[in-house]
């Protein structure tokens, strides 16, 4: 199992995913703490362009197999919420999840 905090591109996440089945990983099941990026963030983060984020254009089963991993699962918009519970879900931000980028 490969736990990651996002797939931005998805380079990295086949690069890693790859270096585990050449070390002998017979599967590699990938889960995402956060849910898919599909929007660019025009709050700090380093997403400028958005045909540049692999969950813009392709499928959960497509990025899947982009990256070559057995399974991929990410974490829903309602599951963060529920994992940081003491934050009302009208102070978090997720623009680059859903493309709402008013701001409270």
């Amino acid at each position: 199992v490969l736990i990651d905090d996002s797939i931005v591109r998805g380079t990295t996440s086949g690069i890693i995913v790859k270096m585990l089945k050449e070390a002998g990983a017979k599967e590699v099941y990938m889960c995402v703490s956060s849910p898919s990026i599909e929007y660019s963030c025009h709050y700090g983060i380093d997403t400028s362009v958005r045909k540049e984020l692999i969950a813009a254009t392709h499928t959960v089963d497509e990025i899947r197999d982009f990256i070559k991993a057995d399974k991929l699962h990410y974490l829903s918009r309602e599951g963060l919420c529920r994992a940081v519970s003491d934050v009302k879900p009208d102070d978090l931000c997720f623009a680059c999840f859903n493309g709402d980028y008013s701001v409270a």
